[in-house]
């Protein structure tokens, strides 16, 4: 053989890198760092939210009438969190910040009926992205 031999009764030896592990030896998921994913998970949808949000100024302005320079001030203010955040996805802290962020965008919709439809999506999309943390993480 070229690989080194194992007995057959002997245990396997645990990797470093394998990652977290549930009570049998079975790693929760099939990455090698579940705890980096899902926070690139996370910045990457804050990260996504602030682009949208500031490129979404004008057509608004154009399209949908009078924006307010409240609501323009808002929605600056949302992507500087959004990009702050984004920064910041290693504290747990972070993740229910971006969710109050969430409801403040929902809640900026009374400036403007757009960023009601902006928020809606996107608090659909965080709502998956918390999803998919408690799937990977436990």
């Amino acid at each position: 053989m070229t690989g080194p031999e194992q007995r057959p009764d002997a245990e396997p030896q645990p990797d470093a890198e394998s990652g977290p592990e549930q009570p049998g030896g079975v790693r929760r998921s099939g990455l090698r760092n579940p705890d980096k994913a899902v926070r690139g998970l996370g910045a990457g949808t804050l990260s996504l939210e602030a682009l949208v949000l500031l490129l979404a100024i004008q057509p608004i302005r154009v399209v949908g009438g009078d924006l307010s320079g409240a609501a323009i001030a808002a929605i600056v203010a949302l992507a500087v969190a959004c990009v702050v955040l984004a920064g910041m996805m290693r504290r747990d802290w972070a993740w229910h910040a971006g969710t109050v962020v969430q409801g403040l965008l929902l809640l900026s919709g009374l400036l403007h009926w757009s960023l009601l439809v902006l928020g809606v999506i996107f608090a659909l999309v965080w709502a998956y992205a918390w999803h998919v943390r408690r799937v990977i993480l436990g």
